[in-house]
């Protein structure tokens, strides 16, 4: 991924500071540039590759100073820097990252020189509302969005979200973004570039994480690093749904629970433990529903001609990650 400076927004997509009621000049500072180094050997790595780029938004936790962003930035991270608005270039420790929202923070390692972006709240917007969508690079990567949908969102990773915030156009850039509201306030964080399909015609949008999933769990992950819940289990399967009703393997991972269970790419799943299950939403919920990680799953697929029931000893993703080093 390019250096952020290297491109700009065109000024027909950006805020028009006449149309704002807040300041949003004195925002754009608490953006940071977020530079992740990943070991080759790392179980992300294949993935999401060894250089990450994206954002970091300025917060505060109390009387500390911390880099909230996406937590796929961060994951497995053995090198981590934030460079700011005003140009400081400070290392910082990946802190925290939940698996089940998406969210990541950062503790700056010193004293950092932005200031922290206010929370609002993600609950009261609705589609057709303003936003302003801004990353690090100052007004000529802020862009004018609107909210076009919100709605669940199932990725192919085993990752769920009840309520996803849906924006566009597009963010280039979008990973660790933040949404603000038409006060000026941060009300999610950038996550995915995805196709959204109205009337026929498919268009970019950014999917965000709420801001309000954050709250509950804040204290949580600057205190331990993770939330305090049992971990879900964990298949280790790419999967989609290729036709209406039908989920279908698209890969395994490696030294995943699916792979080991036999499992392949292809393979069709019908059931979990006996119940039908005929979408993204439905078959995640299903796979939780059975406790948590290192229960067995019980799985009935389709491969070929055949019906098998297969299964699988679920674990906990978190253990297959490399862990920060200690400060």
């Amino acid at each position: 991924m390019a250096e952020k400076k290297s491109w700009v927004l065109p000024p027909r997509l950006r805020p028009k500071p006449d149309t704002l009621t807040y300041d949003l000049g004195a925002r754009l500072p608490a953006m940071t540039l977020v530079n992740a180094e990943v070991p080759e050997d790392a179980f992300t790595a294949t993935a999401l590759g060894t250089h990450r780029i994206g954002n970091g938004i300025v917060i505060e936790h109390g009387s500390h100073r911390m880099v909230l962003t996406i937590g796929y930035l961060i994951t497995e991270a053995s090198s981590l820097w934030l460079t700011t608005a005003s140009g400081q270039a400070i290392e910082g420790h990946p802190m925290g990252y939940d698996q089940a929202s998406g969210f990541g923070l950062i503790m700056p390692l010193g004293p950092i020189e932005a200031p922290p972006l206010s929370f609002g709240s993600s609950a009261p917007l609705t589609p057709g509302d303003p936003l302003t969508i801004i990353g690090y690079g100052g007004v000529e990567h802020a862009l004018a969005a609107q909210l076009v949908a919100r709605r669940e969102f199932a990725g192919y990773w085993e990752y769920l979200l009840d309520d996803a915030l849906f924006s566009a156009p597009a963010h280039p850039l979008w990973g660790g973004s933040a949404m603000l509201d038409d006060s000026g306030a941060l009300v999610g964080v950038g996550s995915l570039l995805i196709q959204e399909a109205v009337d026929g015609e498919r268009f970019d949008v950014n999917m965000f994480v709420p801001i309000d999933l954050l709250l509950p769990i804040l204290d949580e992950l600057v205190q331990y690093g993770r939330v305090n819940r049992p971990p879900r289990p964990w298949l280790g399967l790419y999967t989609g749904e290729q036709h209406p009703g039908k989920i279908q393997i698209g890969g395994v991972l490696p030294q995943s629970p699916a792979q080991r269970a036999g499992l392949t790419a292809n393979d069709r799943i019908l059931e979990v433990s006996g119940v039908p299950v005929t979408s993204l939403p439905e078959f995640y919920r299903a796979v939780w529903h059975c406790g948590q990680a290192g229960a067995d799953v019980p799985l009935t697929i389709s491969r070929g001609r055949n019906t098998l029931n297969v299964t699988v000893r679920s674990a906990n993703r978190d253990d297959l990650l490399k862990k920060p080093r200690s400060h």
